[in-house]
């Protein structure tokens, strides 16, 4: 992952001092996914207690562009991880949400998953593999030298480029990484010269926004927790929410979400973060 500098602050009760429990007077959270309540396919330690102890309080906002929220949804309850679907905001499902509401029936190639395909497909969207009006890039691991000359050459025809994630990597097993659709998009604007019409996942603020109304959640009394300071803490500066950070990232307050339920305290009142910090030492 690539972690930037940030600036930081320790969560605080209003005219209070910093407080021992990060989490203490969130009303409702904001979750990253990978890196933060799973890596590849374990569930990260503390990940079930936390969602048990912020049981209807929280939704997962990821710049995942593989699954559906449905799909995930089943995937993470294997985990021993229970998120309704309707509490999940994916960055490929919202990309190809926002296409075919700002250009219903489009033309569209799809470089991505199959459940992208389908989803994209069940929008309306007309999934074509030549003379398109956008091309969607999402996580395609079956990109190929080939994959990418097409991209290219519909890029340098005018089609437009619409693209779920820009990050590098996410992380995988045993300190391992996973290349990622940013990975991908570096290698077609280094082909085709063209910069995206639109990056939709996080730090942009499409996600955040999303898991706030599905939530019905203030920004004030909303924390957002997530292991990287580009994409979690940067987007949440953007709206003013508070983030506690975890893992190896700079900053972190602990190596995995265990660490923020060590002192097991109750939620109390929300609280407004000072100057959209973020809540985590530096």
């Amino acid at each position: 992952m690539n972690h930037l500098a940030h600036s930081t602050r320790l969560p605080q009760r209003p005219g209070g001092p910093p407080g021992g429990d990060p989490l203490a007077h969130a009303r409702h959270l904001l979750l990253d996914l990978d890196g933060t309540l799973v890596r590849q396919n374990e569930a990260i330690d503390g990940a079930a207690r936390l969602l048990e102890r912020f049981a209807g309080r929280f939704a997962i906002v990821s710049n995942n562009s593989t699954h559906t929220a449905q799909g995930l949804s089943l995937r993470l309850r294997r985990l021993g991880l229970r998120v309704p679907a309707e509490r999940i905001v994916l960055a490929g499902e919202r990309a190809a949400g926002l296409l075919a509401r700002q250009r219903p029936a489009a033309r569209v190639m799809v470089f991505g998953s199959a459940a992208l395909q389908r989803h994209a497909r069940a929008l309306g969207l007309q999934l074509v593999a030549a003379d398109a009006e956008v091309v969607l890039l999402a996580l395609d691991v079956r990109f190929s030298h080939a994959r990418l000359a097409a991209v290219a050459n519909e890029l340098l025809r005018g089609a437009r480029l619409l693209v779920a994630n820009a990050d590098a990597t996410h992380p995988g097993l045993r300190g391992r990484v996973v290349p990622e659709t940013g990975a991908l998009l570096a290698a077609v604007t280094a082909a085709s010269g063209v910069q995206p019409w639109r990056i939709v996942g996080k730090p942009e603020p499409l996600l955040f926004e999303e898991g706030l109304r599905c939530l019905g959640a203030d920004p004030a009394s909303t924390v957002v927790v997530g292991d990287n300071p580009a994409t979690d803490a940067a987007g949440a500066a953007r709206l003013g929410l508070a983030c506690v950070l975890v893992g190896d990232a700079p900053g972190a307050l602990a190596p995995s979400v265990a660490g923020l339920l060590a002192s097991g305290g109750p939620v109390h009142a929300p609280f407004a973060p000072a100057g959209a910090a973020s809540l985590s030492t530096a």
